[in-house]
């Protein structure tokens, strides 16, 4: 099992992060990045499509500038609840967010999302980097994938 590490992911050394779990994905939408990039632009559609289902989103903060607040509590089924908390670090708009997150379990992740355009169509990938593995980054890629879809729907269901 990986090292883990107290310190936050952005105090951690290049060499460090090169050696902590990571998760990169690529997914293609049918429509332009202009429309893509907001749909991470306010919490009330963040809320919609940002969490795999089952799980609900009961809070959703998205201040979507560099030093904006991200903040999304994840509720299972069951009522428990998992908090993300974030900053993001850097917003190009209709190019790129990066943000610094702690989840449950003390895990740091370093998230890196772009947008790229061909043809009126968006491809968005996701880079991520954990301070450490655990139940919730060994499932990043299925949550991710689930995730995803849901943010195709909510693309759909806005036009």
């Amino acid at each position: 099992m990986p090292e883990t590490s107290s310190k936050p992911m952005h105090e951690t050394s290049r060499n460090e992060i090169a050696n902590k779990p990571k998760l990169r994905m690529s997914r293609e939408f049918a429509f332009p990045k202009r429309l893509v990039f907001e749909a991470w632009s306010k919490g009330e559609y963040v809320s919609k499509w940002f969490i795999p289902a089952p799980l609900t989103t009961p809070e959703c903060v998205v201040d979507l500038r560099s030093g904006g607040v991200f903040r999304v509590v994840m509720r299972m089924p069951d009522g428990q609840e998992f908090p993300m908390y974030a900053v993001f670090t850097e917003v190009i708009p209709d190019e790129r967010i990066v943000f610094e997150a702690t989840i449950h379990g003390g895990v740091d992740i370093h998230t890196v999302v772009t947008f790229t355009e061909n043809q009126g169509r968006t491809t968005v990938n996701v880079h991520q980097r954990y301070s450490h593995e655990s139940d919730a980054t060994r499932g990043a890629q299925a949550g991710w994938t689930q995730t995803l879809n849901q943010l195709e729907v909510h693309l759909k269901t806005r036009l």
